[in-house]
């Protein structure tokens, strides 16, 4: 039987030839070879809203439950491609594992507080020429609530369209009263553990958005700054040092004003250097000494304008111990002295010599290293306060009072252009010049951020929190750490070691944000105390107890009601003794704390609020799988999660960044548009997410490729089950070896599949299906059965055991990739099985008989199609030199000197597999004129033309045709005829 349907045409049949179409059992279905998904996929998505599909399936008994916790989305703006990137991913998890036999469940949620979206209320309010200031804190608040509500709903639908499923009439909010009320909740737990502290240390903070910023919300660009060499002169020195200068060099000149020491290592080379000739203009002189590392010395000098210098001598790092220096503006403040203090010059290990002078400037309000050198000596009294919330110079600043570092656009002030122009009025400058490196960046407003020392509130990492929950440790960070090392499974491993080296390195949590869409930190401090003294926050359960009650029935906004300091201390505590804090927490704590109130208080939650899997982009190493471990680790004492698996960012074709600006974005929305969602989910399929991915026009196009051959073979399949019934079934062992061959396959793709969904590997999924598909199937299999399903009579063996095994592979090749191609493997169940109540979402993968393994079959299957490989390659030949037209018109001799392999081909019928009316086999040596292929040893191929007449219904050229009953016919036709 040929690959392609016979027909009678005037070419081969004359006006006496009987017409035998009619009698052939020719494919039926309805199933379109177009698709139209972009149009007919809403009516699935209403047909499952109508059926309740996800909430039918949580009414499946004796289920273990399977939680997939979705890292909510931000409510303010339509989706990107990340988006359904990450959604279909999630998706695929949830479905493969309901089919697996899980109860699992998704339950969507979002993102409600914070920046961005009180950043576009203001931006709204500026356009009316109104001040945010003015307006009432609770109206101003009920503003972001209504903007978010308004996105979750676009974003829903959104979502919903790429086939998303989930619990979407409930999910989760984090602005929700009830979720306000445990994000409080949670906070209070730290609190009342003692890792709760205020202090007034540097933050990276945004000058735009007058908040402090956690590092998840920090992105790096190149920035070009100022570079600066300022000398120190030396205050306490004998000999020669007394009269050198210690050079320090900078990108940050307004920090300058707020220098409290310079700092050393001594594991540097230092030397003295004198200056003997210089350049016109150098702010340099003959004769002066300066201190430098001595890998650097060269450099510095040479940007100073100096010719020639001398290296007096070595300087030991002993002689910095205890040495005093001037600050560059002493004494330029007259009878106010505000820079007359001593400058210490103190050893750190920070301090290197790959850059700058070998001595760092220390500022320790302005830098994390620096801060840390003035905790170890306990000098935290010196830290300054000169910068306020916009990076301006505070009123009692000389000299630089009101410039700012950066302006409200985020463009660079007047601050360091100032404090330059003053070092070179006061002498404390040697040179200057410009560097262009990487610089933190507000990922929300894009402009630079500054280092300002504030008060903040923190979570400490390695303080013992002291609540009995010790089987991780007894601190945050060992909690944290161990938990990733014992718990948790990463997928890939190297989500593992980002997170764990992140976790080593990261400093106290800084839990405030200075705004006013969040959940406040609900907390009292006393008047008149220090933060560091005894009593200072008040610690009170019933307190915390009057603070949920109001949050789960009001929500945050009675935080700020009028009495609400009088209300929630009531009569135990004097409200005028207490101060109500304001600020609100980093909305990066609301989500870490989503695992209370979606895991562990809702009904479809988990019951050890837990979940099963994390899912999120890369970037969350920083970003959710960061905060949801601190904060579970802070109140559950362990990780929130068991498994974490991580995706990489999409790129466009040629492997660049996605932007506007480049107009190289791709758009869920078009792409669903053009193609359909299931495209759009079978280009993730066909991905490898764990990595950076690339999508675009001609990616899509080859995806849609892919797609046009699966759903060929899936029509294949509905047209030659039509009508099929139980009563046809045969049992394995009644199977012909082809059809217990595709069996085997089965059972050992059967493996692929479940192993690959439950390791989250959906490429490795859809390859192992997809080329089953197109090449066992399609190219072999179907091509081979043709014959029979078309030509054979109802009751032929071959025919029943064909279709038996059709069967078989519908339901299997229908259930294996309707996680990933949802709304096609909807249309090609309903094809079979309609109803008001089916669904093909509602069925778990069928199971697979342990007997359909049968290695040795498909040892010697492997052999015959070895050698069918050699047949086609030899026919194709024959075919293109227009020597055939068909394969059916040959009878090769196929020449096999492995003994093994002929006695497995005369074993079958070889001429149906191979598709030629008929084939001699023999193991006579290979002659000179053989078709060979090169990888295939000891098969020759000679060509011979079929004998006989032409089947005028099966097409096959055989000896009897004409001697039967049937006009034109083989004897297998005239039986079926008859």
């Amino acid at each position: 039987m040929c690959a392609d349907t016979p027909e009678n045409t005037p070419e081969n049949t004359t006006d006496n030839t009987p017409e035998y179409k009619h009698t052939l059992t020719l494919p039926v279905t309805d199933f379109p070879m177009r698709a139209g998904l972009p149009k007919r996929e809403p009516s699935w998505l209403e047909r499952w809203e109508k059926i309740g599909v996800y909430d039918r399936l949580r009414e499946k008994p004796g289920r273990t439950p399977f939680i997939l916790h979705d890292g909510p989305p931000y409510a303010n703006g339509h989706l990107h491609i990340g988006h359904a990137l990450n959604k279909t991913i999630k998706d695929m998890i949830v479905r493969s594992h309901q089919m697996m036999g899980f109860d699992a469940r998704y339950v969507p949620g979002w993102d409600c507080h914070g920046l961005p979206i009180e950043w576009k209320i203001e931006e709204q309010y500026r356009k009316k020429g109104r001040n945010k200031d003015d307006v009432p804190v609770i109206d101003f608040r009920q503003e972001c609530r209504k903007f978010a509500e308004g996105w979750v709903d676009i974003q829903r639908e959104e979502f919903k369209r790429i086939g998303i499923t989930g619990k979407w009439d409930d999910p989760y909010l984090t602005m929700n009263y009830h979720a306000e009320a445990v994000i409080a909740e949670e906070f209070m737990k730290f609190l009342m553990n003692g890792t709760l502290y205020q202090g007034s240390k540097p933050v990276m903070w945004s000058p735009v958005e007058k908040t402090a910023l956690a590092e998840a919300e920090i992105e790096y660009h190149d920035h070009k700054s100022h570079t600066i060499w300022v000398p120190f002169d030396v205050a306490n020195a004998n000999g020669d040092l007394a009269d050198a200068r210690v050079v320090i060099w900078t990108t940050t000149p307004w920090t300058i004003p707020s220098n409290k020491a310079v700092a050393y290592n001594d594991k540097i080379a230092y030397g003295l250097y004198r200056v003997d000739a210089t350049e016109e203009e150098s702010w340099t002189a003959p004769g002066e000494l300066y201190l430098f590392a001595d890998t650097l010395a060269a450099d510095a000098l040479g940007k100073s304008r100096v010719t020639e210098f001398t290296r007096v001598r070595d300087v030991e790092a002993s002689e910095f111990s205890g040495m005093i220096l001037k600050h560059p503006f002493n004494g330029m403040d007259g009878a106010n002295g505000f820079w007359d203090y001593e400058v210490p010059m103190i050893d750190g290990d920070h301090v290197t010599d790959d850059a700058g002078t070998g001595f760092v400037h220390t500022a320790p309000s302005h830098g994390a290293d620096d801060y840390e050198c003035f905790v170890k000596r306990n000098w935290i009294d010196r830290m300054t306060h000169n910068v306020g919330e916009a990076s301006e110079f505070l009123p009692h600043v000389p000299f630089f009072a009101g410039l700012e570092v950066f302006d409200r656009k985020g463009k660079e002030g007047k601050a360091n252009t100032a404090v330059i122009a003053k070092l070179v009025e006061a002498g404390g400058i040697i040179a200057r010049g410009r560097v262009t490196h990487s610089y933190p960046h507000s990922w929300r407003s894009k402009a630079p951020i500054v280092f300002r020392n504030t008060p903040q509130w923190f979570a400490a990492v390695d303080k013992e929190v002291g609540d009995g929950q010790d089987e991780m440790g007894t601190t945050i960070r060992t909690r944290a750490l161990n938990s990733i090392d014992k718990l948790v499974k990463w997928w890939p491993q190297t989500g593992r070691n980002r997170l764990y080296s992140m976790i080593e390195a990261r400093p106290d949590w800084v839990l405030s944000r200075q705004r006013a869409w969040g959940v406040p930190l609900t907390c009292f401090v006393k008047k008149g105390l220090l933060p560091t003294d005894e009593g200072f926050l008040l610690r009170d359960p019933a307190v915390n107890a009057r603070i949920s009650e109001a949050f789960e029935v009001e929500g945050a906004d009675c935080w700020y009601a009028a009495g609400a300091k009088e209300r929630f201390l009531g009569a135990d505590h004097n409200a005028d003794e207490w101060e109500q804090v304001y600020d609100v927490l980093d909305v990066w704590f609301d989500s870490g704390s989503t695992h209370s109130f979606v895991l562990r208080d809702r009904e479809d939650g988990s019951p050890d609020g837990i979940a099963d899997v994390y899912m999120e982009g890369t970037d969350q190493h920083r970003g959710w799988f960061h905060s949801s471990l601190l904060q579970a680790c802070g109140t559950k004492g362990r990780a929130p999660y068991k498994n974490v698996v991580t995706h990489g960012f999409t790129l466009d074709e040629k492997g660049m960044k996605m932007s506007k600006s480049l107009g190289n974005t791709i758009v869920p929305e078009a792409v669903i548009k053009q193609y359909g969602a299931d495209i759009l989910r079978l280009w993730v399929a066909q991905t490898d997410y764990m990595v950076d991915q690339r999508i675009g026009p001609e990616i899509l196009k080859g995806v849609a490729d892919s797609y046009r051959r699966l759903r060929n073979t899936m029509r294949f399949m509905l047209g030659n089950l039509a009508d099929f019934d139980e009563a046809e079934k045969l049992d394995l062992a009644e199977m012909p070896e082809l059809e217990r061959w595709v069996l085997h396959r089965l059972a050992e793709l059967d493996h692929t599949v479940r192993e690959g969904y439950k390791t989250f590997d959906f490429q490795g999924v859809f390859s192992a299906v997809f080329n089953f598909a197109t090449v066992d199937l399609s190219s072999f299999y179907f091509d081979i059965r043709k014959d029979a399903l078309y030509c054979d009579g109802a009751d032929s063996q071959a025919r029943r055991a064909a279709r038996t095994v059709l069967d078989i592979l519908y339901h299997r090749l229908t259930t294996w990739l309707a996680p990933i191609l949802v709304f096609t493997m909807e249309e090609v169940w309903l094809e079979r099985f309609p109803g008001d109540d089916s669904s093909v979402h509602m069925i778990d993968f069928p199971d697979t008989p342990a007997d359909w393994l049968d290695e040795p079959l498909a040892a010697k299957w492997a052999g015959i199609r070895q050698t069918r490989r050699v047949v086609t390659a030899a026919l194709e030949i024959q075919r293109r030199d227009k020597v055939i037209g068909a394969s059916l018109e040959a009878a090769p001799v196929v020449h096999v000197r492995d003994e093994e392999v002929l006695t497995a081909l005369r074993s079958v019928d070889f001429a149906d597999v191979v598709i030629t009316s008929n084939v001699v086999l023999s193991n006579d040596p290979l002659p000179s004129e053989a078709f060979r292929l090169p990888d295939v040893e000891g098969v020759g191929v000679v060509f011979e033309k079929a004998s006989g007449e032409k089947c005028q219904r099966c097409w096959k050229i055989l000896p009897d045709v004409g001697k039967h009953k049937h006009e034109g016919t083989c004897g297998r036709c005239d039986d079926a005829l008859s």
